[in-house]
């Protein structure tokens, strides 16, 4: 289905520091009601999404502006999508309580339930240096995927409830935030055990996390509106609130220039931080309640879903 197109130049309002590069917007009507909540670009710049309130895996290509979305199966409740190293997509369903494979050329899904009754609240996914996804449940689980035996494995988190964004460094650790827990927490991929890492706020709601290239872990605080950063070398903290009275810091990405994105819901913007300089720069959104959850990207491109507009944005940096 065609595609309507909105294009827009968004000019960055700054609030500390310069803008070192222009960044330029382009935005993409979904089906409606598609409510897209994390998305994933291939290297072939070919953009999924999950569209949450329909149960469906959402493929979108950018040159032709055509849509399809593959249904996941009744129940289905998909969260979060990543590209694996076999360049199909991966989804963390939250309604089967499964992770799912979708091929990405014949649409073929596969499913890998996980071995509990409880209900997990599936939420993020990673795969590790190996090729084995490791994934998170809001209700208090974390757990591991092998895409070769298809085998899954799941972990009761020490602290209970809150497992929700996960990441693989460059240097192959596994972290992911708690949410409800406020904390880290790092996996040793070979026993499944967890290392609980503190963050110097209390409470500040550690949502998303991402990796930079040097591996340290940069982490978007949902409740204090910071963002902060993990040295796992030095295992030292640093943190810098956003701009703004009462920012909220739903998710971040660190692009393949080690520039931090953040998605900030109560100014319904994009904010970028720059590392070296220590400056934000703000983008914000021209759609009310964009609400931007996980974004992705690729050299050059940031792409987000929109979840509260049913639009794909994509950032052009390059």
């Amino acid at each position: 289905m065609a595609l309507r197109v909105l294009v827009l130049t968004l000019l960055a309002v700054l609030a500390t520091g310069p803008v070192n590069a222009q960044v330029r917007s382009e935005s993409f009507a979904l089906p409606s009601g598609a409510a897209p909540h994390d998305v994933a670009v291939g290297r072939d710049g070919i953009v999924w999404y999950t569209a949450q309130r329909q149960g469906a895996l959402g493929r979108f290509d950018p040159r032709t502006r055509d849509v399809k979305q593959i249904s996941l199966g009744q129940g289905s409740s998909p969260h979060g999508v990543i590209i694996g190293p076999d360049e199909a997509p991966w989804i963390t369903d939250s309604g089967l309580n499964a992770i799912v494979r979708v091929d990405p050329s014949t649409f073929e899904v596969r499913r890998f339930p996980l071995p509990i009754s409880d209900y997990a609240n599936l939420n993020t996914a990673t795969f590790d240096a190996n090729g084995v996804l490791w994934f998170t449940g809001q209700s208090g689980y974390y757990g591991k995927t092998d895409p070769k035996s298809g085998d899954v494995k799941v972990w009761k988190s020490e602290r209970g409830r809150g497992p929700y964004g996960i990441a693989t460094t460059p240097d192959g650790q596994v972290f992911y935030a708690s949410l409800a827990g406020s904390h880290i927490a790092r996996i040793d991929v070979v026993t499944g055990a967890t290392t609980i890492v503190e963050p110097p706020t209390r409470n500040q709601g550690a949502r998303r996390v991402w990796s930079d290239s040097q591996s340290r872990v940069w982490v978007s605080e949902w409740n204090s509106g910071q963002v902060s950063v993990y040295d796992t070398k030095a295992q030292t903290w640093r943190f810098w609130k956003l701009p703004g009275q009462s920012p909220r810091t739903y998710a971040v990405y660190v692009d393949p220039d080690d520039m931090v994105w953040l998605s900030e819901w109560d100014a319904n913007a994009m904010v970028r931080f720059d590392p070296r300089a220590e400056t934000f720069a703000s983008f914000p959104n021209a759609r009310r309640s964009a609400n931007v959850r996980q974004m992705l990207g690729r050299p050059g491109e940031v792409w987000l879903p929109e979840s509260g507009t049913d639009h794909l944005t994509v950032l052009r940096t390059r």
